[in-house]
Formats: structure tokens, C-alpha cells, sequence
């Protein structure tokens, strides 16, 4: 199939990505009240996904993405089924997220571009259009496999630089949407604390280490427990108009879509009224 990509996915310019594997239907409706265009569920979520059509019930425009279905995981006989049951009932409101994983973390891990690619190709034999599935992509390989294969690339733990080239390298008309984490406090001590407890466990996936290499970071900023300066540059934090300054630098690169991954500063930190406090500095509709 292959069909050539003529429009990007409509999802505005911000949406939320939470490593939950499903979404409540209220929290899907509370996301699109705020303005968010989408909402990003990660953690490999199963190949059923069965929790997309009661959150795109309760909502009436907001897209839900996966960020991302693992290959390994999640058979692409039953992610297709999966994705003609929601284009069926929601058409046009659900975008599939795919990704090879870490290495580190899958036991069947081997050859990983020709297994995306034969994935791929069983995505085509079941009539799975590219214009609504993405790659999880960050090297220059899979973001050209995402550019003709796909609608497009969906970079995790990123930086406007990496979005920049990204861009420079898959041109205009490929859809670009990095995820990008924060923590919403003015203590720089407590944020680089928690964004070095997040980004911990990354440090030991070689796949993102050779990224943040290749975007000019040393040996030493990628070695456990990981620099002030990689952390800051992964992990935005201070008021609500600073973090929207940074996350607005994505979309200067040439970002189309920016998923913001929100850190809890601790187990009572609650979800929504950062929502709300960002919502309202990144100036979304209601």
C-alpha cells in the first residue's frame, strides 16, 4: 500500500502523554475541555485497546494516540483489528503509535528494522492506512522509515535540537510530534531530583544514550545518575510560562504537535491542576 502522505493528522498543538496503558473516560474529557488536542498513552498498551471507544464516548473531538504499541507485544493481526473496530465506531479520532521497544526490556528483541518493516506490512495487508499510524522514531533510520511508512514520527525524551533535525531530515510534509517531560515547580533542586529519578532508568537503554550523544551531550552527562546539564535539557521545569517557553521551542523547530509528559513531584501530586495550570500558559482554547 504505501500511499503517499498528503495531510497531517489534526491534533493541535499540544496534547498530553501518560505512561498509563489506557485512559479513563472522565480524564479523556477533562483533557479536551482544556484545549489539549490529544492525549498520548504509553507503557505499551495491549493489542485490543480496549479502553479507546469509552474515552472517545465521553469526549466529541479530542484525539487518543498510542506512544506506543510494542511490536513484540502486541501482534499486528490483532492491532489491526483492533484499529478497523475504532475507525469503525470513531473515524478519524484515533491515531496508532508504533515502536520497536527497548532491547534491554524484550526477550524476542532481534533485527529490529525488519521486524518493524514486516509489522508495517502486515499493517497494509489489513488495510491499516499510513496517514493514521506514526513510529516511534530518533535516529535518522527509523525517521526516514517513519517519513514512508507513516504519517510520521513520534520522538520520546527530546529536545527541540533533536526536533530541528528531525525535521531538516524527514522535510515539510511529515508529521513531527516529540514528547517532551516536565515538572511543574520552581525549585530547580526538586525538579532536577525528580527528573533524575525519571530519567534514571533511561540512562541503561542504549538506543536513547546513542541519541543524546549524537545531539552533542558527553559521555560523562549520560552516565548514571546523568548531568544538570542533560537533565535540564530533557526535563522542563519552573512556572507555567517558563515551561511554555520551552515547550513552544519544539514547535519553532518544526514540531507540529507537542506531547508534554507531566512528572508528579511526589505520590499526592495530582494530575489535573497542573493540566490546568499549563493549559492556561500554553493559551488553549476551552
Amino acid at each position: 500500500m504505501s500511499e503517499a502522505v498528503s495531510l497531517k493528522p489534526d491534533v493541535g498543538r499540544f496534547g498530553v502523554w501518560l505512561g498509563t496503558r489506557s485512559i479513563e473516560p472522565e480524564l479523556a474529557g477533562h483533557i479536551e475541555s482544556l484545549g489539549y488536542g490529544a492525549a498520548w498513552i504509553g507503557a505499551s498498551p495491549d493489542a485490543d485497546l480496549a479502553w479507546v471507544e469509552p474515552a472517545l464516548d465521553h469526549t466529541t473531538s479530542l484525539q487518543l494516540a498510542t506512544g506506543i504499541v510494542n511490536i513484540w507485544t502486541a501482534p499486528a493481526s490483532d492491532v489491526a483489528a483492533s484499529y478497523r473496530r475504532i475507525e469503525n465506531t470513531h473515524p478519524g479520532r484515533f491515531l496508532l503509535g508504533i515502536g520497536v521497544g527497548h532491547p534491554e526490556h524484550t526477550e524476542q528483541y532481534q533485527q529490529p528494522y525488519g521486524a518493524l518493516v514486516g509489522y508495517l506490512d502486515e499493517l497494509d495487508e489489513a488495510m491499516v492506512p499510513d496517514s493514521r499510524r506514526l513510529l516511534a522514531a530518533l535516529g535518522p533510520t527509523m525517521l526516514r522509515l517513519a517519513a514512508e511508512r507513516s504519517a510520521g514520527a513520534h520522538p520520546y525524551l527530546t529536545t527541540p535540537e533533536h526536533t530541528g533535525n528531525a525535521r531538516q531530515l524527514v522535510g515539510n510534509t511529515v508529521f513531527l510530534a516529540p514528547e517532551h517531560t516536565i515538572v511543574l515547580t520552581t525549585d530547580i533542586a526538586e525538579a532536577r531530583a525528580v527528573g533524575r529519578k525519571f530519567i534514571g532508568f533511561y540512562l541503561g537503554l542504549r538506543n536513547y544514550v546513542n541519541s543524546w550523544l549524537q545531539l552533542g551531550f558527553s559521555d560523562q552527562d549520560v552516565r548514571k545518575p546523568g548531568s544538570d546539564r542533560l537533565i535540564d535539557a530533557l526535563v522542563a521545569y519552573g512556572t507555567p510560562d517558563a515551561i511554555a517557553r520551552r515547550l513552544n521551542e519544539h514547535l519553532q523547530a518544526g514540531a507540529d504537535h507537542v506531547t508534554v509528559q507531566i512528572l508528579p513531584r511526589s505520590r499526592e501530586d495530582e494530575l489535573e491542576p497542573a493540566l490546568i495550570e499549563l493549559a492556561g500558559a500554553l493559551e488553549l482554547t476551552r
